[in-house]
């Protein structure tokens, strides 16, 4: 392994966005492909701090300084990856459900697809339900994904559920929930597709689903 990718995985968990970046250009310009240093580089990196997070030894905070880097990172490889037609594991349109201004937990998710090859449409925040409609007849996604941090909001989850099936797109989509409040007993009652119980597992989950 290259002594360039290897300091990427090292300097990922810690947020190191400037010395990361330049890690990186300096790989491209040695003729290192842009998948391997996005394979060998910034996803074990991110994996590093994934398998913390998901053990409960790694906290939010540290999660958003290497989620900052990673972006950074990604906007210097896209145009490559873009270029030499790098295939998606699929579409997924992701929003925080109308009455809930948090983003936190969506945008750790949308990190997580992203660094899985998903290709992630992020509609926002208090999103309506005809936005939700509206986004996946232009978007078609394989996955719709609402994200709720509230109880006085989770309940919107099946207001769009309903407005898809009205709109009738519901049997187009699968459609995932999830946010602190949320439950599998309570996504199996309003007929969600899908629950997980944070980021990691959801990227998992829906590598199995298109793999």
């Amino acid at each position: 392994m290259s002594d360039k990718l290897e300091k990427i995985q090292q300097l990922m968990p810690l947020g190191k966005m400037q010395e990361v970046n330049a890690l990186v250009e300096s790989a491209l310009q040695e003729g290192i492909s842009p998948q391997e240093i996005l394979k060998g580089g910034l996803l074990e990196g991110m994996d590093v701090v994934a398998k913390k997070w998901a053990e409960g030894t790694a906290f939010i905070p540290e999660v958003l300084i290497s989620a900052r880097c990673m972006n950074g990172a990604m906007e210097i490889l896209e145009p490559y990856l873009v270029k030499k037609e790098e295939k998606f594991s699929g579409r997924v349109v992701f929003g925080t459900v109308q009455g809930d201004l948090h983003d936190i937990g969506k945008n750790l998710c949308t990190l997580m697809l992203k660094a899985k090859s998903f290709e992630v449409i992020d509609i926002g925040v208090d999103v309506c339900a005809e936005k939700f409609v509206e986004a996946v007849k232009t978007y078609q996604p394989d996955v719709l994904c609402m994200s709720s941090l509230l109880t006085t909001s989770m309940g919107y989850f099946k207001v769009v559920l309903d407005a898809l099936q009205e709109a009738g797109v519901r049997d187009c989509v699968k459609v995932a929930i999830g946010g602190a409040p949320v439950t599998q007993a309570y996504a199996d009652e309003i007929g969600a597709d899908l629950f997980t119980e944070d980021a990691v597992s959801l990227a998992g989950r829906l590598l199995e689903e298109f793999a």
